[in-house]
């Protein structure tokens, strides 16, 4: 981006095809609200200066072939600052993209509320978080791509309250701007990479990188309205192994350093990945691998959703990686799991855990909340939620992202209230009695499904140019 500060240079690197908006009333008070002395002569030196009228650009878009209205901010514009004229231009915005049903991205470079303009201009902060909530009641994604600087009000309504965080590298990013921290502030905690460290955006993308990243991103979120969600497909297994022919034998495969794990079934799952990442509450679980990706084809009865000129069935993932599960993973699949059931897209989730994370800064972090939000999400998300369980399926930290009813396993996987050696020690049993116990566990991928815990167990898909049939058994063995 030639000029991350400049409005229309910020647009022309992500489209050639923007209209802009008619502009809604201008103020035609001299000095503004609080007649602020010079502040008319601030307004038009800023106009000359740039060749805009207000900080705030909109209209419609298209980017990476998806339909879109486009807020950018100019910064070179009394600092990108939010005043009257300016919640007029943004309330327009989210009222446009909520009318039309087309998801809104902000290209945000802004200092904050506009001091001339006093407590009204902070005031434009409400109308911003409310028509953000109406826009968001209607359905359509909110992105925000954070340029250099986003700080104030700008960063905690637009940028902070979107659906989808992305960010400039190296951008200053904070609600504290550079002339208002404490002394002997950490600076590192207010850039980009400081905020994704701590789980608050979800990705730094390189300019170059930035329009086609945003089309993708655009052909995640948008669904087709004329159909319901179909559930996702359950994916093949990745192994070969048969069933297990004991409770212990489960547990070894399932813990083995050497079976198939989450990256690799996603990647042999979709044709293009796009993480969300963080808790947005300073957190997040590298252990969990969360976010929207495309299928390439048409299946069901949906239509195909483009991404950047390729062809996608868009849904959503929740993948555990076979380390025990912090809170902030469980907050945010939570996120990811009620942003996919606001948008019609269905969810996949992947189990493996040995369980949730049970240390003392896991309970300080709210282990216990965060796992009852998880379970809140599912059971209250309205799309239909498919998972398979890939290794361990470790009592309540993996039955929180498991689906009722549409659970399925691998042979190399096992599902338990509690892991075998666990079990034997609360019964007071001895250590050669855990293998006995996994077998009264009845934790095997075959025992899951008599018992009615799994649909199936799932396995190898065909090997290339074989027939496709189902990759499913409903008891094997």
């Amino acid at each position: 981006m030639a000029d991350r500060r400049s409005a229309r240079a910020a647009i022309a690197a992500v489209t050639a095809d923007f209209t802009e908006s008619t502009a809604p009333r201008e103020d035609t008070s001299a000095d503004g609200p609080l007649d602020w002395t010079g502040y008319a002569d601030s307004r038009a030196r800023a106009t000359a200066r740039t060749g805009e009228r207000e900080s705030v650009v909109h209209g419609l878009a298209t980017v990476g072939g998806h339909r879109c209205v486009l807020v950018s901010f100019e910064f070179g514009f009394l600092g990108g600052s939010l005043g009257r004229r300016t919640g007029d231009r943004l309330e327009a915005a989210y009222e446009e993209a909520a009318s039309r049903r087309l998801p809104l991205v902000s290209l945000i470079a802004t200092g904050g509320s506009r001091m001339q303009e006093g407590m009204i201009a902070l005031t434009q902060l409400h109308r911003v978080a409310a028509a953000s909530a109406r826009l968001r009641a209607a359905g359509p994604a909110q992105l925000a791509v954070l340029r250099d600087p986003t700080t104030g009000g700008g960063w905690a309504t637009l940028g902070a309250g979107a659906d989808v965080i992305l960010a400039l590298p190296g951008a200053q990013v904070g609600f504290a701007g550079s002339r208002v921290r404490p002394p002997g502030a950490d600076p590192a905690a207010y850039t980009a990479e400081g905020q994704l460290a701590a789980g608050q955006i979800d990705a730094i993308v390189p300019p170059q990188e930035l329009a086609a990243t945003l089309g993708r991103w655009l052909g995640a979120l948008t669904r087709p309205a004329t159909a319901p969600p179909v559930p996702a497909p359950v994916p093949a297994a990745l192994s070969r192994t048969g069933l297990p022919p004991t409770g212990w034998d489960a547990v070894l495969r399932a813990r083995s350093a050497s079976r198939p794990r989450a990256e690799a079934y996603l990647d042999a799952y979709f044709g293009t990945r796009l993480p969300l990442d963080g808790d947005r509450c300073g957190g997040r679980d590298p252990g969990l691998l969360c976010g929207f990706g495309l299928r390439e084809g048409n299946e069901g009865n949906e239509g195909s959703a483009g991404a950047g000129g390729s062809g996608g069935r868009p849904v959503a993932y929740v993948a555990q990686c076979g380390t025990a599960t912090r809170p902030a993973g469980y907050r945010t699949a939570a996120r990811v799991i009620r942003l996919a059931d606001r948008l019609g897209i269905p969810v996949l989730t992947l189990v493996d855990t040995p369980g949730a994370a049970n240390d003392a800064e896991a309970e300080r972090a709210g282990a216990g909340a965060a796992i009852a939000d998880a379970f809140a999400a599912i059971a209250a998300a309205r799309v239909p939620v498919t998972t398979l369980v890939i290794g361990e399926g470790g009592s309540g930290g993996a039955l929180a992202l498991a689906a009722p009813g549409n659970t399925h396993v691998t042979a190399d996987s096992y599902f338990s209230v509690i892991a075998p050696e666990l079990a034997a020690a609360i019964l007071k049993r001895s250590p050669d009695q855990v293998h006995a116990t996994a077998d009264q566990l009845r934790l095997r991928p075959q025992d899951l499904v008599e018992l009615g815990v799994a649909r199936s167990v799932v396995r190898p898909g065909p090997p290339p140019g074989a027939d496709t049939g189902s990759t499913r058994t409903g008891s094997e063995g």
